[in-house]
Formats: C-alpha cells, structure tokens, sequence
C-alpha cells in the first residue's frame, strides 16, 4: 500500500509487485505499484502540511518522536523477523538495526529542541541582527535496500524534527520493511499529509517527480553513487538543496605495532557484516608485511568458521546477496582476481548445497596477494570478499589508501597514538574508525567525502541539513 496525506491507498494504475525472501527465493508479498502521479499527490499532501506542522513548537514534534520511539521498540522483534525475511540479514544484526533505527527517533526527539538561533554584534548602534534556523520546506527522500529500516529513520526524524514534511521512495527490494515504519509513524499520531510512502517497482519516474516537482525544496538520497550523481545534477537544475550518502571503498588499515590476531576478529565482523552489503564496509586491507602471515592465518580462521543460511535460523552470520546481480558481481570480481594473480585463501563460489541455490549466497571469501590491475582493488564489490595487500611504510599505504574517489569510510588498527592521529588527519575518509569497527550512533556525523555524498546524517549536523538560515537586521 501507498501512504498519502494519512491514508493507507493503492496506487492509482492499480498494479502491484512480488516482493520476495531473497534467501529462498519465495514470495513474502504483494506491494502497490506506485507511479508518477501518486508520487505528485504525496508531494501536494506534503506542501499542504507543511505550513501546521512547521508551526508546531519543537516541543509538540519531540512528543511525535518520542512515541515513534516507543512504538517501535514495543515492535522490535517483529519487524527484525520481517527484515531479516526481505532483506535476508540474519536475525541478530536485523535486531541490532532495529534498535539502531529507533535511536534516530529518540535523539532526533531531543535534537528538536536545540534548533537555536543567534544574536550578533552589529557594526550601528541603532541596528540589530538575528538569526533564526527554520525548516527548508517538502523533502524528497530515497531509502537503499541493505538497512531497510535504519536509512528511512536516519532521514525522516531530523526532517520531521525540524519541522518539515518528507515524502519517500523506499528501495523496490525491501518495501514491506519501509510500511511498517510508517506504520509506527502514523501510530504515533504523525499529522495527515507530513509523512508519505510511495513504494515502486519503477523508481525512475518517482525520482524525477521528486526532482522536477517545485513543491520539493530539499532531496535526500542513499545509494549508489552513479544514481547520486545524476540526482546531483537534476536537484542543481531546479535548484533543490541536497544530502547524499552514497558509495565506499573502505581502506583497512593495520599496522606492524597492533595485534595481528585482535585485527583480524575486527575484520571478519565489519568486512561480513551484512554480508559485506554496506557502504562503510572494508574492501581493501593492507597489512604491514611483518605481521601479514598472522593475519591472514587469523583471518581464515574465523571466516572459514562463518556459517551461511536463511537469518531465521540459529548460528547463522552470512546472509544472501539481495539478487542475482549482485551475486553475478562479487563472483566476476573473485574470478578477475585469482585469474590475475591472487590466492584464494578460503571460498570463492557460490553457496548451493542445503537448499542454498534457491538463495543468492556466496561462501565468505579471503583473498591475497591483490594487486591495483584487479577489478576488486578499485571497484566497491559490496559482497562477502575480504582482499588482503601487504605493505612497507606509512607514506606508502596513506598514499594507497586514498588513492581513490570514494571517501566514506576508513578503518587502523595501531597501538601508537601519534601514528593513529596522523592516520586520522591524512586519510581522506569521512568516517575513520581508530581500532574501532563500529565508528557509527545517532548522536555522531555520518557521510563521506569526495564521490561518497555530501552533508551529513546523524549528530546535530544531520537536522541542520533540513534547516535554512534566516537573518534579520533591524534598526532601531
């Protein structure tokens, strides 16, 4: 169904689409088809509610948030159980996103209320200058399908926190997971018309209704950046304000004073995590050559330990792929790889005994000896593929590791704090985790620099992306 001004609808074309378990292949249900013009009412909806719902006071959208919160903790093991069905993460990371999702709320609840203005020194004695912050306007928000519930909070509670009304595009793989979210948005006692749901086999059209329609004033995307670069250019011909979140190609960086064995357990569950389906997660790791051997063997270990399988099940830590492409990919990669010289440690095929090949799994893969000609060192591969690459020196490997147009995020592992903060200053990165494989929470600036997005989410930074700023001078 399509969520409007209120309303649970279908969409006006009166199609719908399969939306299936990607770790069985079978359907879980049926959507509607949202298209052009169902988009175009969201948005009039939206413009509609926006003049009440940004004069509210912070304090009355705090309460807002503040049940959507609640609310979606009450619901939180159901709706892991449904991500882990269409997204096909296992149980216990969707448990984790879940909650990671619902701190949005909750902080963004408190964000609300510290939207504060300023009073400046003016050059007259008879003038005065202020200055307020105050909501842009109708946003246009994109979701990605590989956190289904965390990117939806990670924008709709700073945009309704300051005080604007949102209209979003859920991913086409992971619809249901976007409609119980507004499910708990519209329980929580959201105004007609400030939120809004249009799910879509085709988001082409969506996306230019979001870009072109002059009610919009701001777009918010997470997702590739090829997409995030055409959004780009459309939102800057009709001048909308923009936030982009878009891909990575994550260094791992680990240096000769850390401990090769602890290095290794911190890759395995950040370069696995999601299946390695995630922006910030690691797909270059240099090691220094003296401790290479032991992280490599440390490294096996725990990946070849790695069970793969439906979410649902217990002891399960990879998941599928989301498609047939994506496996076709990560798979093309490996092969490109140890075909040009690499040594394939563990895996490298995809996963079908145990009913498997009904799913899109591929076992968790280590690989060697990779070198710059490989398509796997410069291209994202947003799969379970861990390429490992030696290295001398500090210059060299910072020269390495940005040695690219991604920028999101970056990870080190050292014990020396001078040699962590040099990393820290030099590395390109948004996002730089300092022996830190989690260097993410709803209080913190998440987002990248250079092809990797621009602006923030999260953090005090992440409601200011939804505010405009407006001087006042006055004499007196």
């Amino acid at each position: 169904m399509l969520y409007i001004d209120g309303e649970w609808r279908g969409a006006r074309s009166g199609r719908s689409f399969e939306v299936t378990n990607p770790a069985t292949g079978e359907p879980i249900g049926d959507v509607a088809d949202g298209t052009r013009e169902d988009a175009a009412a969201a948005i009039s909806a939206a413009a509609e509610a926006f003049a009440a719902w940004s004069q509210l006071t912070a304090f009355e959208r705090s309460d807002t948030l503040h049940r959507a919160y609640t609310l979606m903790m009450e619901r939180r093991e159901a709706l892991a159980r449904l991500m882990t069905e269409e997204q096909g993460k296992p149980l216990r990371a969707a448990r984790n996103e879940v909650q990671y999702a619902a701190d949005f709320f909750l902080w963004y609840a408190e964000e609300a209320k510290r939207v504060y203005g300023d009073v400046l020194p003016a050059p007259r004695p008879d003038q005065r200058f202020m200055v307020l912050h105050q909501p842009v306007g109708v946003v246009g928000a994109i979701t990605p399908w590989n956190y289904p519930v965390s990117m939806i909070t990670r924008k709709v509670a700073p945009a309704l926190a300051a005080g604007c009304t949102i209209v979003l595009k859920p991913a086409e793989q992971t619809p249901l997971c976007a409609m119980e979210v507004f499910n708990v948005i519209h329980d929580a006692g959201i105004p007609a018309g400030v939120a809004n749901l249009i799910p879509t086999a085709d988001p082409a059209p969506i996306g230019e209704e979001l870009v072109s329609n002059p009610h919009v004033a701001k777009i918010t995307f997470t997702g590739s950046t090829e997409v995030g670069t055409m959004l780009a250019g459309r939102a800057a011909a009709n001048m909308k304000r923009l936030s982009l979140e878009l891909g990575g190609h994550a260094p791992f960086i680990v240096f000769s004073d850390a401990d090769p064995v602890y290095a290794a357990k911190g890759a395995s569950l950040v370069k696995f995590l999601n299946t390695g389906q995630a922006c910030i997660s690691p797909n270059r790791m240099y090691v220094h050559r003296s401790i290479a051997a032991e992280f490599l063997t440390a490294l096996e270990t725990r990946v070849g330990g790695m069970r793969a399988g439906n979410g649902l099940e217990d002891g399960i830590s990879i998941g599928p792929l989301v498609d047939a492409p994506s496996l076709e990919k990560v798979d093309r990669q490996v092969k490109d790889a140890v075909a040009k010289g690499a040594q394939l440690r563990t895996g490298g095929s995809r996963l079908t005994s145990n009913g498997l090949d009904r799913g899109f799994f591929y076992s968790p893969t280590v690989l060697s000896g990779v070198t710059p000609e490989m398509e796997i060192y410069s291209n994202e591969t947003f799969g379970p593929v861990a390429p490992v690459i030696e290295f001398e020196d500090e210059q060299e490997v910072l020269s390495l590791a940005n040695d690219t147009h991604y920028g999101l995020a970056a990870y080190v592992y050292t014990e020396d704090l001078r040699l962590a903060m040099r990393m820290f200053e030099g590395l390109d990165y948004g996002i730089i985790g300092i022996n830190d494989i989690n260097p993410t929470a709803a209080a913190a600036p998440f987002g990248g620099m250079k092809h990797s997005g621009i602006g923030r989410e999260g953090g005090r930074e992440g409601i200011a992306e939804y505010l405009e700023t407006k001087l006042g001078g006055f004499s007196i």
